[in-house]
């Protein structure tokens, strides 16, 4: 008999029916077999029930169809048909290390005040020339706080364990974000009061893909406006709505130069210019530049185009950022979350 889960894990496949199977044996090769794995297939276009046939004789596997709603709400469905007392997310893509169950279940069993605990790990596929971490690029060194990660000087890496009680008190994943809900997540867990830790051992192989990537900028930094101004509300009067109030104008500051040079870039410099003027006054280089692009908009494009040797939009104060938009240097470098992969 089978001892009862001690974690559900939640395993969205949408669209990646191909690579389900590397993902639920990697659950199978778990040094600790106390789990369940619900695998939600959302209305995908591939055929996840067949890729999901051959694990269908192990019982600790559940295959829940639903409809697309979006990535919370196929979470929140499967956490509330899980049965334990703890919650892991994987990605149906992504791939466990052995000892990920067996580290990350003693980490959050250890503290009581802990409603998540994540891990580093290893990037690997399209655009990588070599695997690396995500710690390369996302900062996670030092103690997890409400302050420091709205101010992205510690990102929380989503595959993560999650205390299933915390998880239910604020209402799960908001399903009305359009993106950065794992952001959001944390940063009303850790606002109502619950702990969060990283452990510094890369436990999960993070798969790029081609096309799994966010193919907007703009989404990502929307969704990151909106997770900011809702923190600002839940903080009123707390010292850290400062800190999301900040990062909120950073964002949209960000998203002004996006705008603007979308606009510029087709042909439209009338209507770009502006908000890329707006987005940065810092700069004598960038005040030099739109100078030029107001005398001579024909030169506009080109010189975002060699925009090298120009300033990106200004970093916040206090060593965080907005949500990086043209590379990866984004979980001194701009951050953002690792995009849901659609």
């Amino acid at each position: 008999m089978r001892p009862e889960p001690r974690v559900s894990i939640i395993v969205p496949a949408y669209g990646v029916a191909h690579l389900l199977g590397d993902a639920l044996a990697s659950l199978q090769g778990q040094h600790r077999q106390d789990w369940e794995a619900i695998v939600v297939d959302d209305g995908a276009p591939d055929d996840v029930a067949a890729a999901f046939a051959r694990f269908a004789d192990d019982p600790r596997f559940r295959l829940l169809r639903t409809d697309n709603r979006g990535v919370s709400t196929a979470r929140n469905r499967a956490i509330a048909a899980s049965t334990a007392p703890f919650v892991a997310f994987l990605d149906g893509d992504d791939l466990y290390d052995p000892t990920y169950l067996e580290r990350m279940l003693a980490a959050i069993e250890a503290d009581a005040g802990l409603a998540f605990v994540s891990c580093d790990a290893i990037c690997f596929g399209a655009g990588e020339r070599a695997p690396r971490r995500y710690s390369a690029t996302y900062a996670m060194a030092g103690p997890v706080s409400l302050e420091r990660v709205l101010n992205r000087e510690m990102n929380i890496f989503v595959a993560a364990i999650l205390r299933r009680g915390a998880l239910d008190a604020i209402g799960g994943f908001d399903a009305g974000l359009v993106a950065s809900e794992d952001l959001d997540l944390w940063i009303r867990l850790l606002a109502a009061g619950w702990g969060g830790a990283v452990l510094a051992e890369p436990l999960v192989r993070y798969r790029r893909r081609r096309g799994s990537l966010s193919s907007s900028a703009r989404r990502i930094l929307v969704g990151s406006c909106t997770v900011y101004r809702k923190a600002s509300a839940a903080l009123e009067g707390r010292a850290e709505q400062a800190v999301a109030d900040r990062m909120l104008a950073s964002c949209e500051q960000a998203l002004r130069w996006l705008d603007g040079e979308t606009l510029i870039l087709g042909g439209d410099v009338a209507a770009g210019l502006p908000l890329l003027a707006g987005a940065e006054r810092r700069s004598w280089r960038w005040r030099v530049a739109v100078g030029v692009m107001r005398r001579a908009p024909r030169l506009a494009a080109f010189l975002l185009r060699i925009r090298p040797w120009l300033p990106a939009p200004s970093r916040a104060p206090g060593g965080g950022g907005p949500p990086e938009t043209t590379g990866r240097t984004d979980r001194g470098a701009l951050t953002a979350p690792l995009p849901i992969k659609r």
